[in-house]
């Protein structure tokens, strides 16, 4: 197991225990207008992984995964609409497009290649970075968004 692995099971787990048992009226609430809600933003999570992992090893992608791909940018970093509406994000949907994701982005992070390592390919913010870079940042950015998910479930106003 590479040491991307350790960090990435850790806190993808950890984000998706976050997320078990939600309603999909918790799922698609929003803490301000202009944040993604918790399904938005575990579909984004499964996106970049998928971004990246299609990038590394160029596997092809079927309509679902290409949304998903789709996910890490758009409605997010960008002006696009997010490429899900809210009708459709449920606990099922987070559920399988993280399933999808772990299963292309798996393999990669248990043991890369030194060519998938040396690889440049584009992050969801812009720049170009090595598939060492986004292994790397794959590692935390799950964690990244299950401290917004506490926040958001914190919230006052958040659907009972």
């Amino acid at each position: 197991m590479s040491q991307f692995a350790v960090s990435w099971n850790l806190s993808r787990q950890r984000f998706k225990d976050a997320l078990d048992g939600l309603t999909q009226e918790q799922l698609n609430w929003h803490i301000h207008p202009g944040a993604l809600s918790l399904g938005e933003m575990a579909i984004h999570v499964a996106g970049v992984e998928v971004s990246f992992a299609h990038q590394l090893a160029e596997e092809p992608l079927d309509a679902f995964a290409d949304r998903l791909r789709a996910a890490a940018t758009d409605g997010v970093v960008n002006d696009k609409p997010f490429p899900f509406g809210q009708e459709e994000i449920s606990l099922p949907t987070v559920h399988r497009a993280l399933d999808v994701s772990r299963g292309f982005l798996e393999p990669l992070m248990q043991a890369p290649s030194n060519d998938v390592l040396r690889k440049e390919i584009v992050s969801a913010l812009g720049p170009m970075i090595s598939g060492e870079g986004a292994l790397a940042r794959l590692a935390f950015h799950s964690a990244y968004h299950q401290g917004q998910a506490h926040l958001i479930k914190t919230s006052p106003a958040f659907p009972k």
